[in-house]
């Protein structure tokens, strides 16, 4: 028997995907990679269709005991499908689905199929797969009005397997192909469009060239479109402009963001990037007022995210801080270091920050309140010792202790030697000045 007339020329299509499959994981050469989080919500078909699955008659007078026919039966099968990739059975969703390829069925049901059917293997993760099964779709109803949807898809799976310029190929044949679109369908593919302008813009973002990302950032948000996540596209060109150290835009950019969006999850870190930004600028007075407005912020904001805001806080207030002090500006150092004390009870933070008090205290010739600095870190690591003090932690303490003791003696030293030439100059008065005797 000859195979190959036996099976359907779509079906035969999508069993050699495994091998085209192959191909691609070999060309990519690398893990997929986490994709960007979405910034706008991209269109599914499958997953926007509330889909339910196929009901049964609820009594015997709706019943029909007929036979149903073949376009009930593969609507049946279709439906089912949709809900089976609905609640995550992909692999029961894709038996469907190949059951429909290789029946007789109208090319309206087949499209739908094997459409649908690349989104269950890329929900699945087989990547090469899901890309063999979109190109099979496109080579057999080229210029079908799913394309730039394709093409959509396709570039979300390219920057996936890490093949960002194939990726940014296949989002620029999005916007290409929309515009063969006839008019009347147009309005249709707007949001098509203006997703594969983002996903341009983050292609780059990752691929490290902050220049063409800020670049595209820059005309999406001047664009205005309404659809924009525009919190979003601001918070990735912020971080672009600071990637190529453009210091003033990221400024700007950042005290927009945090007054149009001031309760955004990404808050925190843009206001790291502000003060970041003046402190670039050598901006100090004003990096410093961020630094503490942000260190000092109330809790009712900290508390929606607190994971977030101490990472930031934390590494905000340290960087600054710590490059305060390497430029000799220590009343400012200290400030932020006193700040930074009061944000984490933990040992893990207290030690080292405690220890930068006091070293900044010595800088400011203010040897006794170093040594109370010193003294609360011995403290704080004391009430820590059952913990088993990490290497690095252990350090700090050994460096505070030695320094403390250097203090206390050089104080002692200087008593000592204060009192030695008084009381030489003492003796030096009574001799130069000898008392009358009776």
């Amino acid at each position: 028997m000859n195979l190959q007339k036996t099976i359907p020329p779509l079906l035969r299509g999508v069993l050699a995907v495994g091998f085209i499959a192959c191909l691609l994981a070999a060309q990519s050469g690398a893990q997929p990679v986490d994709p960007p989080p979405p910034v706008i919500v991209d269109t599914n078909p499958v997953a926007a269709t509330n889909l339910v699955p196929p009901q049964m008659a609820t009594s015997t007078n709706d019943m029909d005991f007929s036979q149903p026919t073949a376009q009930q039966t593969h609507d049946f099968t279709l439906a089912n499908a949709r809900y089976l990739a609905k609640t995550c059975e992909w692999k029961e969703a894709e038996k469907d689905y190949l059951k429909l390829l290789a029946e007789d069925v109208p090319e309206a049901i087949q499209k739908s199929a094997l459409f649908e059917m690349a989104q269950v293997v890329h929900a699945e993760n087989d990547l090469p797969r899901a890309q063999a099964i979109y190109t099979q779709y496109l080579m057999h109803w080229a210029g079908d009005i799913r394309t730039p949807e394709i093409y959509l898809k396709q570039g979300q799976i390219f920057r996936e397997m890490d093949l960002p310029n194939l990726a940014l190929t296949k989002f620029y044949g999005v916007m290409t192909t929309a515009l063969s679109i006839k008019e009347s369908q147009l309005d249709d593919y707007q949001t098509l469009v203006l997703q594969a302008q983002v996903e341009i813009a983050e292609t780059h973002y990752i691929m490290g060239k902050f220049k063409d990302a800020a670049d595209y950032y820059s005309r999406l948000l001047t664009a205005n479109n309404p659809s924009l996540d525009r919190p979003q596209i601001q918070f990735r060109l912020i971080r672009s402009l600071e990637a190529i150290d453009r210091h003033d835009e990221t400024a700007a950019q950042a005290l927009d963001f945090l007054n149009h969006f001031p309760n955004s999850p990404e808050e925190p870190e843009v206001r790291y990037h502000l003060a970041r930004a003046y402190k670039s600028q050598k901006r100090n007075t004003e990096a410093l007022q961020q630094v503490t407005l942000f260190l000092k912020e109330e809790s009712a904001k900290t508390t929606n995210n607190p994971a977030a805001w101490s990472y930031w806080q934390q590494r905000v207030g340290n960087e600054i801080g710590n490059e305060l002090y390497q430029e000799g500006d220590y009343v400012k150092a200290l400030e932020v270091y006193l700040t930074l004390a009061q944000l984490n009870p933990a040992p893990s933070w207290q030690l080292p920050v405690r220890y930068q008090v006091g070293l900044t205290y010595e800088r400011l010739l203010q040897p006794r309140l170093a040594e109370e600095a010193y003294r609360a870190l011995l403290t704080n690591a004391a009430a820590a010792a059952t913990t088993n003090l990490a290497p690095d932690l252990k350090a700090v303490v050994d460096m505070a202790g030695w320094r403390l003791h250097f203090l206390e003696w050089n104080a002692q030293a200087t008593d000592f030697n204060s009192q030695t030439v008084a009381a030489a100059a003492a003796t030096t008065n009574s001799t130069n000045n000898p008392s009358h005797q009776p």
